[in-house]
């Protein structure tokens, strides 16, 4: 599915490219061409771009839904979008910074204190960490890093606000190798370290008591799992700007198809969420063609449904 995804976001776009253009390209790359530039230049960063960030969203949200035990977790959600957004516009704004390979440090704080912030608050005190705190806190956090941002935003030269908006909408037009290079290696060293923890998580979805009978090293896999996350949600919203809901949508769907073993959970959910990002991607292509609709848009119109539907199902209310 994610081959043959891929090739339909290389071959779909305001322009369509024919397949045999199209494997004319990687067979005899001709820069002289438009349309071979068109898809080397554009299209194929453009799509690993999505691939990648796919890959970290849904395995951060995984990860986070294994260690909070609730089936709502994921980056957005819990403020860890909200931080890295912050972030950056503080980055944009205050270091006039405009490279990914720049500002991606701040995007990797900022998901790392949210991160933090959200744990904190959603304790319910002696009890461990409560599922409907986090959810409240996740929501508050995102609420008062959004204000914050817009207060930026709305004291900004209109170049910055300009810059920071096409990025904030989720946005993967005009990456480039640059920013997939990046991205590629934050991936590899976080997905190497949720297939490192896999079989713990099995145990800490379970609860804290079963874990350590269990003999799972409890402190250990939670600061692993949140370097994991912020690593690989960090990455990820530098990359391609705040998109919420593919790391929520894509665990649920793996789960139906590998249950609840996280050492093939972690690696369907990621296969899943890349493949949901990149027909995002294709379908604000051709939605309002030639203008395009930003992934993230068209994202949160898939997700918002789904998240409804997976509160219902789990009554969390009740959690």
């Amino acid at each position: 599915m994610l081959a043959v995804v891929g090739l339909l976001s290389l071959a779909v776009g305001s322009r369509p490219v024919p397949l045999a253009t199209l494997f004319e390209t990687f067979r005899a790359y001709d820069p002289l061409n438009d349309l071979h530039l068109v898809i080397w230049e554009l299209l194929v960063p453009r799509t690993l771009v999505a691939i990648l960030a796919g890959l970290a969203l849904g395995t951060a949200g995984a990860i986070m839904q294994a260690t909070t035990r609730n089936p709502l977790a994921e980056p957005g959600l819990l403020g860890i979008n909200a931080g890295a957004s912050t972030a950056v516009i503080i980055g944009i704004t205050a270091f006039h910074l405009r490279a990914m390979i720049h500002y991606v440090w701040f995007a990797f704080l900022g998901a790392g204190l949210a991160g933090v912030a959200v744990f904190i608050l959603g304790r319910a005190h002696e009890t461990g960490t409560n599922p409907v705190r986090l959810v409240l806190a996740g929501a508050g956090l995102s609420v008062m890093l959004g204000s914050l941002t817009g207060i930026i935003m709305l004291n900004a030269p209109l170049e910055v606000v300009d810059d920071f908006r096409h990025w904030w909408a989720g946005s993967i037009e005009g990456r480039g190798f640059d920013v997939a290079g990046v991205l590629a290696v934050a991936v590899m060293i976080g997905l190497a370290i949720a297939l490192l923890i896999s079989r713990d998580l099995n145990a800490v979805a379970l609860g804290r008591d079963l874990g350590e009978v269990l003999g799972v090293r409890l402190g250990r896999t939670w600061i692993l799992a949140c370097l994991c996350v912020m690593l690989l949600a960090g990455a990820a919203t530098a990359a391609t700007g705040p998109i919420g809901f593919i790391g929520l949508v894509a665990p649920h769907i793996a789960r139906l198809i590998t249950g609840p073993d996280h050492r093939w959970l972690l690696p369907f959910s990621a296969l899943f969420a890349a493949i949901l990002l990149l027909c995002a991607d294709i379908v604000g292509r051709v939605i309002v063609a030639p203008a395009e609709v930003a992934a993230g848009i068209i994202a949160l119109l898939i997700g918002g449904p789904f998240f409804v539907a997976v509160a219902r199902r789990y009554r969390l209310a009740r959690l």
